[in-house]
């Protein structure tokens, strides 16, 4: 299960990396991991303190934290 989470919160990671900030339904859609696999996974990532979730009238929008995108601008 935990190589499951791995990998999903990886294909988050990517899908922030490439597109920048999405919405909370943008990164499901992306993903297409279902649930409880993609929370836990969007979790581990909080938890590592990767990503900023901002909430919104009726959802939230999730990004990767500045210093995480800058480093891999820079590869």
């Amino acid at each position: 299960m935990e190589e499951e989470i791995g990998k999903t919160a990886g294909a988050i990671w990517q899908a922030l990396s490439t597109q920048g900030e999405l919405s909370l339904t943008q990164v499901k859609n992306q993903v297409k991991a279902k649930a409880p696999v993609f929370d836990w996974a969007i979790g581990w990532l909080a938890r590592e303190d990767q990503i900023v979730i901002t909430p919104t009238k009726r959802s939230f929008r999730i990004r990767l934290k500045q210093e995480h995108a800058k480093a891999t601008g820079a590869s």
